[in-house]
């Protein structure tokens, strides 16, 4: 392997089949947040709302040595590390600096994938004559993120989406990791299960009741036995233990969000009728996320009381998701966290942002037969809609009452 400021395999331009990046910022928000609070340096601190319903949208190097962890609860990730110090966040800062990172890969090359605001794959195929190997294209990358906008970033450079994404991930932080194509199954091997892009905590128990902890064992069980354990996904996870993924690198498309809303005949005080049109707007936004083969990391509200003032919430969640019951579970959430209401409700509406190519992500990889069973639902109500009109067929919960508002 090769890592940042060089190794045993330095002195000539090589790797040259390792054209995929994954360029990661480190601790982005916080980054961000320290641009304008340097005296902050050093000491751990965690960006989040105060309240303790909240939920901890970055932490600091530091404050991670205590566990604290990225969509944490803000109550939880206090107790962890009581001294830390708490900013609010500010979105529009994170945007202007996303905009800006996006830049500079952009003129780098055309091939850049964004997937969150501070993440991105590049295949670098086409600059390499301009700008040398892939190696130092990502130290050209690191160098200029840095001096431009005064964050750091890590690198990950290797032959396919997968391990570039593994490499940053170890590169951490403000590092680079070189795995060439030829070294990449002993690498992989080298693993703890874990490392596997989707696999989670589910998984992982299911796979160590097997005595699998790592990505060598995996690779060494016959994909008939992990199908067993693991249902689909257990073929999926074989072919990554050795580092099979063929997808490309995909510009992101132009829409940024995709959602719907409802305005009421009437106003609204009903707790169970604001739940049930959230569960509505979310399998209608989910089928629009499927249908066009995108998955979304952010779910947010849009609650109008009947004086025509409004609020909006927004959730970051660990995975990105194209399913109707994750996104309600976290709009249903974030109803909850807006606490007792008070007035009625003319409008509510429910958005996906923070939107990405579905067959550019790894879902969460799950033995849950709950979440088989949803999957298989959602799957067979697009079939049945898109064959016979949409709304042919729903979940029971928005058939219509009689005698009951829509």
């Amino acid at each position: 392997m090769l890592p940042s400021g060089g190794g045993p395999r330095d002195s000539a331009p090589r790797n040259l089949d390792c054209t995929i990046l994954h360029v990661d910022m480190d601790a982005f928000f916080v980054s961000v947040e320290l641009l304008d609070a340097p005296q902050f340096r050093g000491v751990p601190v965690i960006v989040g709302s105060e309240s303790s319903r909240s939920v901890v949208l970055s932490g600091s190097y530091e404050a991670r040595e205590y566990g604290v962890r990225s969509a944490m609860p803000m109550a939880v990730a206090r107790r962890l590390c009581p001294h830390a110090v708490i900013i609010e966040p500010h979105q529009e800062k994170y945007r202007k600096a996303s905009r800006r990172v996006m830049a500079i890969f952009a003129e780098i090359t055309d091939l850049v994938e964004p997937l969150s605001v501070d993440e991105a794959f590049l295949d670098v195929k086409g600059a390499i004559r301009r700008l040398g190997p892939p190696e130092e294209i990502g130290q050209l990358i690191r160098h200029r993120v840095e001096t431009e906008l005064g964050i750091t970033a890590s690198v990950g450079v290797a032959s396919s989406k997968f391990v570039a994404k593994i490499a940053s991930t170890r590169a951490k932080p403000d590092g680079l990791l070189v795995i060439p194509k030829d070294e990449t199954v002993p690498y992989l091997h080298s693993l703890p299960v874990s490392a596997l892009w989707g696999v989670g905590a589910k998984t992982q128990q299911a796979l160590a009741r097997l005595g699998i902890s790592t990505i060598e064992d995996v690779a060494q069980t016959p994909p008939s036995t992990l199908k067993r354990a693991l249902g689909a996904a257990g073929e999926h996870v074989y072919r990554l233990a050795w580092g099979q993924d063929d997808r490309t690198v995909t510009p992101v498309r132009a829409e940024k969000s995709i959602g719907a809303e409802e305005t009421f005949v009437t106003d609204v005080d009903s707790e169970q009728v604001l739940r049930t049109e959230l569960l509505r707007l979310a399998h209608r936004t989910a089928s629009r996320l499927r249908s066009g083969g995108i998955m979304c990391r952010t779910v947010a509200i849009k609650v109008r009381y009947s004086d025509f003032s409004t609020l909006t919430r927004s959730k970051t969640l660990p995975e990105p998701v194209n399913s109707a019951q994750l996104i309600y579970a976290a709009a249903a959430s974030l109803l909850t966290a807006l606490g007792p209401r008070p007035m009625s409700v003319r409008l509510i509406g429910l958005r996906a942002e923070s939107l990405e190519e579905g067959a550019g992500t790894m879902d969460q990889l799950t033995i849950d037969r709950r979440d088989d069973n949803w999957r298989a639902a959602e799957a067979a109500l697009d079939q049945v809609n898109r064959k016979y009109g949409q709304d042919n067929v729903q979940p029971a919960r928005l058939l219509p009452r009689e005698g009951k508002p829509r």
